[in-house]
């Protein structure tokens, strides 16, 4: 079935039945699964089975996957359920014993995943089978309900994404040392405003902080619907952001999406 959408102002909402909320059926919206290499995270350079969900509420400058705004099919959980243990199947003989978790990985991302709230069954279905399930959410939505087992991580949005009053603050309480925080910084500005918050928040003593560089958007990639970065702020190189982080000694991890190395920035189903 496929779902189509409506834009609102700055959201996109479900018209499947009427407007989406959450009680209709064990049923989510999927853009794509597939199994790839986790290109970011703690978790980089693993196995993982990606479920991109569909639909988003906010319109980062810098996003790369506009495509899951609009794009899905509504699936049953079980169906969902039944494609990763297929995905999986293949690891089953093969699992290493330098780690204390089964491979694959299972990540649920968008696509913002908890504007969907049957994600939060699934995840707990998908830790229940035994997965090490994680979350990649905007930090725009409460991160509270997700089961414990899952990692979260979350996005604290910077001023260059046109989208920094979004963030939910009150998520920051919630974090445990399983979870991550991103920050994705594309100019000086993005930059300084992370040192502060890593400073104010002493997030550094929260769990581990990931920064990532904002990679240009390929034509292909770039929507009408997205924010502008703000006026009067200076880009920042990859080599500048990763020059800084170790000179002011930043307790984070620097990271490259690998995927965006590995293939090329406009593939999809890596």
């Amino acid at each position: 079935m496929v779902v189509s959408f409506r834009n609102l102002g700055n959201r996109d909402f479900l018209l499947a039945a009427g407007r989406y909320t959450a009680g209709v059926s064990d049923t989510l919206v999927i853009n794509e699964i597939y199994v790839s290499l986790q290109g970011e995270s703690t978790f980089a350079g693993l196995p993982c089975v990606f479920i991109r969900l569909t639909a988003c509420d906010l319109r980062c400058s810098y996003c790369d996957t506009a495509y899951a705004f609009t794009e899905g099919k509504k699936k049953a959980l079980e169906e969902i359920r039944a494609e990763v243990l297929r995905l999986a199947r293949p690891f089953s003989d093969s699992q290493p014993s330098t780690l204390d978790f089964q491979l694959p990985l299972v990540e649920l991302t968008g696509g913002e995943p908890l504007l969907q709230k049957n994600s939060l069954m699934m995840m707990k279905q998908l830790c229940d089978d035994g997965f090490t399930v994680l979350l990649e959410t905007s930090g725009a939505h409460d991160i509270a309900p997700v089961d414990p087992r899952v990692h979260r991580i979350m996005d604290l949005k910077c001023p260059g994404s046109g989208e920094v009053a979004r963030n939910r603050r009150e998520n920051l309480k919630h974090l445990k040392p399983t979870d991550e925080i991103k920050f994705v910084i594309g100019t000086v500005e993005d930059y300084e405003w992370t040192r502060r918050q890593i400073a104010e928040h002493r997030l550094n003593l929260v769990c581990p902080l990931l920064i990532s560089w904002v990679h240009p958007l390929a034509p292909g990639q770039q929507d009408t619907s997205l924010k502008k970065v703000p006026a009067g702020q200076t880009p920042i190189s990859q080599r500048e952001l990763a020059e800084r982080v170790v000179a002011d000694a930043l307790p984070v991890r620097f990271q490259v999406q690998m995927h965006k190395v590995i293939w090329p920035v406009e593939q999809r189903g890596v």
